[in-house]
């Protein structure tokens, strides 16, 4: 049974309209969602499980303990089993998600071998700007997306694993035999005005109505370290700052909303650039009325 993706930048309404096609196609959601796998770290995350009616069964959220650094292999690892647990039911896969890098990966089919820590190697990058490591990749594969040069230790690791594969060229053809999954991709298109007034809102919400400060401050009680945290980024980046006393809270708050429409648009560049990658994406409006989206998707489907 053919899967369908709902992609779109945060605050689209992605959650809502996947699950709406789930009810309405018999299906499954797999969220496909860098930072939901986490439990505990649900207001920063979006998570919105209460967008989740009783019936509609939902996975790869909650899947992690916060603090842990849960990476690509393993949620295709993962992604790929739930995927097929859900074809055994007879149901159909429905993937919500705004991580490119997650959805893009599943739909390819890539298979990755794990790679294991080469504490060499990493004692040997260590100190090395984040300028210094790009180019580093850069010599060893050509890079198609920033998002292993992020931040230097996703830089680390991709040039560990890149060389993994040059050392263990059967790992490198396994990661390079992918096994596509077919799926009609529907992107949640939101004009840009519209995306920052509703992620302004739904920031402020976030603070004044669903506690986003205490969920950070919870994590932290626990334990979860604050350089744990602010790996994640985003909210849980400027608000551990703003906790731990390193940025005051206008700043925090001014900068997390700078950040949060900068990621957007990052999200956006990728789904487009998914395009020129030779995907099909199909573009309805954030704001067409449920019943219509619904059946706009049943159209494709059939095509």
């Amino acid at each position: 049974m053919r899967a369908i993706a709902v992609v779109g930048p945060t605050a689209s309404g992605k959650t809502r309209r996947g699950v709406a096609l789930a009810q309405a196609f018999d299906g499954e959601i797999l969220s496909a969602d860098s930072r939901q796998v986490y439990r505990g770290m649900d207001v920063g995350t979006g998570k919105d499980l209460g967008d989740y009616p009783e019936g509609v069964r939902y996975h790869m959220i909650d899947v992690a303990p916060a603090g842990y650094r849960y990476n690509l292999y393993e949620y295709l690892r993962d992604a790929r089993r739930v995927n097929d647990e859900i074809a055994g039911r007879g149901k159909r896969t429905v993937i919500v998600g705004g991580t490119g890098l997650y959805v893009e990966s599943l739909l390819k089919g890539i298979v990755l071998p794990e790679v294991p820590e080469n504490r060499e190697l990493r004692a040997g990058l260590a100190g090395k700007s984040l300028d210094e490591l790009a180019s580093i990749l850069a010599g060893m594969k050509t890079l198609h997306n920033v998002t292993d040069i992020d931040t230097a230790q996703r830089a680390i690791r991709a040039i560990e694993i890149e060389e993994y594969y040059q050392s263990h060229p059967e790992a490198a053809m396994l990661a390079r035999t992918p096994r596509p999954l077919d799926a009609l991709i529907v992107c949640v298109d939101i004009p840009r005005d519209e995306r920052r007034r509703l992620i302004t809102e739904r920031l402020r919400r976030r603070f004044e109505q669903e506690g986003m400060l205490d969920e950070v401050q919870g994590l932290l009680a626990t334990g979860v370290k604050p350089d744990d945290l602010i790996y994640y980024g985003l909210e849980y980046k400027y608000l551990t700052l703003y906790v731990t006393g390193q940025i005051d809270r206008p700043t925090m708050y001014s900068e997390l909303e700078i950040a949060i429409h900068q990621f957007a648009k990052r999200q956006m560049t990728w789904f487009r650039g998914m395009e020129r990658r030779g995907f099909v994406l199909n573009y309805l409006p954030y704001d067409m009325p449920d019943d219509e989206f619904k059946d706009a998707v049943g159209i494709l489907l059939e095509r």
